[in-house]
């Protein structure tokens, strides 16, 4: 067997269907070489070639008749934080139109719905279901703080004078606005309480669940995006203005030496405004949320609470 030619292009690149290999000019023996695997019937994939997930999918999509990548796989494109590491979803996810067939064929699990055509973008010639969509696609899937996770990735912005500013990938009124215009979809009830505990300015996945672990514990409200006054001022995870405690999630980024001394001067600085802050690592978050309730219960108490 011999691999394919190289000026075919794109077949030593990333998939392809079968159709696309012998219309490049290729024949068939070609497009049984032992250098090309066959994920699913008709697609074909040069094999130990690293390849974005977008060109992975785009066989699928071409072989599902008005189908639209959806779910999961649409959140992987869209960058969305989900539980599980991306690089472990094999399994692709296809939507197609109501009381149509769903696509059969290894790899792929498929959905059928109707779809308004402001549901659907095309990503380099794609077809993916939009943010919003692909959230209330999510919300019969995802457990409730998992969504809210990736509601907040949707709505976060940012506007601080250390950084460039971020603009949300859907504003929050419009995700609001979106899941309202919805009946009788699957897992709405949950869309619709992740609507309730979504906040602007959150920056990841861990952060979204300590702030509501310590909404869970009944603690005075925490806020995101909040700036403590001064000159500068100093921006953390989460604050509660009343009893001036914060809060920070010490995720890997914080393990470089850059960011170490940024966070002391960040320290030192909510210290000098009688702030009194709460540093929270995984190891924290595998003790329990009754462990890290604690934390900041105890420095609410030394701030003033009663409890």
């Amino acid at each position: 067997m011999v691999a394919p030619p190289r000026r075919f292009g794109f077949l030593a690149r990333r998939s392809f269907t079968f159709e696309e290999g012998l219309a490049s000019g290729a024949t068939r023996s070609h497009l049984r070489a032992a250098g090309l695997g066959t994920p699913s019937r008709g697609i074909r994939v040069p094999l130990g070639r690293q390849q974005k997930l977008l060109d992975r999918v785009r066989p699928y999509a071409l072989l599902s008749s008005s189908g639209c990548i959806s779910h999961v796989t649409a959140a992987q494109l869209h960058g969305m934080p989900l539980p599980w590491f991306d690089d472990e979803i094999r399994t692709i996810h296809i939507t197609r139109p109501a009381h149509s067939a769903q696509p059969r064929r290894r790899n792929v699990i498929g959905h059928t719905n109707t779809l308004a055509p402001e549901d659907v973008m095309y990503i380099d010639g794609v077809p993916v279901t939009t943010p919003e969509r692909t959230f209330l696609d999510l919300s019969a899937i995802l457990g409730l703080d998992d969504l809210v996770a990736v509601a907040d990735f949707l709505i976060c912005w940012h506007d601080r004078p250390f950084e460039p500013p971020k603009a949300p990938i859907v504003p929050a009124g419009k995700l609001r606005s979106y899941v309202a215009g919805h009946h009788r979809v699957r897992g709405l009830n949950a869309a619709r309480a992740a609507m309730e505990l979504m906040r602007v300015g959150v920056d990841s996945r861990p952060e979204t669940r300590l702030r509501l672990l310590l909404h869970r514990a009944g603690l005075p409200e925490f806020m995101t995006n909040f700036a403590i006054p001064g000159d500068p001022e100093v921006w953390p995870d989460l604050a509660c203005e009343e009893y001036k405690t914060s809060g920070q999630y010490e995720g890997e980024i914080h393990q470089t030496t850059q960011k170490q001394l940024y966070d002391r001067n960040r320290d030192e600085r909510s210290a000098a405004r009688g702030w009194l802050q709460v540093k929270v690592y995984s190891a924290d978050m595998r003790k329990g949320e009754a462990h890290v309730a604690g934390m900041f219960a105890k420095a609410l108490r030394k701030q003033g609470w009663q409890g």
